[in-house]
């Protein structure tokens, strides 16, 4: 598989984009576990052609999470062009993905993200200016449409094909469905199984194991799975899911002789705690001092994945704990609260 001159392993596992989400911090762990692309958190046009700051800072990619794709959203075409324009000339990613498929009401109802499936003309035509205005692979993520009524993704495919796009990622949920009930992979694969379609499909939705990614694979031909909410608090998904899909481990990426390893309780917890120093320093460095309000802007950043992560679901009335870890300030909080889970786990 490849997009533009990118190639990928066969069955490639890709951390989707999401918001408060996938930080700097957190793609660099799911990279170092196996995922074969990373995406940022989705960036606002408007806010980026106003050089808003903290809109800016979603720029900062690291070679070490290459490739990489930065995800822009937005319902005005010269906007969306222009933010374009300024990511790939100040980011420089890898792939510039179009984002139509966030449902959340503050986008969706104001028309950008999947309130773009009730405009697909002008969907189309944002595509294809943004195409042609930079140089840089571009992609679209969208959803099946807007309601079940409107399931227009099929033809949507083979008309995001001809305005350009290098791949195409696929969530198998309506924008009415949010989050809710499960991902329908049914016209995914119709749209993989397409003779028209050339381009590489990307399969999202409900994907937590190795037998679902292998499903995906096996009966709907996607050419690569990308993985969301099941990431959560679990960078190491992407190692366990190849190890699945290849019925073997992997090389543990921690240990620098490559030994292959199975991650113990112990590691994951460890690895929760590296990412939240990964994201206290890449706050500091970016902000250039040492001002006591970049620790908390870290903590912000990690302790949803914290209290999310499926690792301490072991430790009994662990709601409390969670409610403690949501609300915790310092660093040294949040790590006293991650020992003792630790402790607890290891009981």
């Amino acid at each position: 598989m490849t997009i533009g001159t990118i190639e990928f392993e066969p069955q490639p596992l890709f951390l989707a984009p999401m918001e408060d989400v996938t930080d700097i911090g957190f793609r660099k762990l799911c990279k170092r576990f196996g995922a074969s692309m990373v995406y940022t958190e989705f960036v606002s046009a408007e806010a980026l052609v106003r050089s808003v700051k903290s809109t800016v800072n979603k720029l900062t990619i690291a070679d070490e999470e290459r490739p990489v794709g930065i995800q822009i959203y937005g319902r005005d075409v010269p906007q969306m062009v222009e933010a374009a324009r300024i990511v790939e000339a100040e980011a420089h990613p890898d792939v510039i993905d179009l984002n139509f498929g966030c449902p959340v009401k503050k986008v969706a109802g104001k028309g950008a993200g999947a309130g773009m499936l009730q405009k697909p003309e002008l969907l189309l035509e944002i595509t294809r200016e943004v195409v042609k205005a930079v140089n840089v692979p571009v992609t679209v993520k969208t959803r099946l449409g807007w309601n079940q009524e409107q399931l227009i993704i099929t033809t949507l495919a083979e008309q995001l094909q001809d305005c350009g796009i290098k791949a195409l990622t696929i969530h198998g949920r309506t924008r009415s469905q949010m989050y809710t009930g499960q991902a329908d992979w049914t016209l995914i694969g119709e749209v993989k199984r397409n003779p028209r379609i050339h381009i590489p499909i990307i399969g999202n939705g409900d994907i937590t194991t190795p037998e679902e990614a292998r499903l995906a694979f096996e009966r709907y031909g996607v050419d690569a799975v990308m993985i969301g909410r099941a990431t959560f608090g679990r960078p190491w998904i992407f190692k366990e899911i190849k190890e699945g899909l290849s019925q073997k481990p992997t090389p543990d990426p921690s240990q620098k002789e490559g030994r292959i390893v199975s991650l113990s309780m112990d590691d994951k917890i460890d690895i929760l705690k590296e990412q939240l120093q990964i994201n206290i320093d890449h706050i500091r460095n970016e902000r250039g001092d040492d001002d006591p309000r970049n620790e908390l802007r870290a903590i912000l950043h990690t302790r949803r994945h914290l209290a999310a992560s499926p690792i301490f679901k072991g430790i009994p009335n662990f709601r409390q704990m969670r409610i403690q870890i949501l609300r915790a300030e310092t660093v040294s909080e949040l790590n006293d609260l991650l020992e003792q889970c630790r402790q607890l786990l290891n009981k």
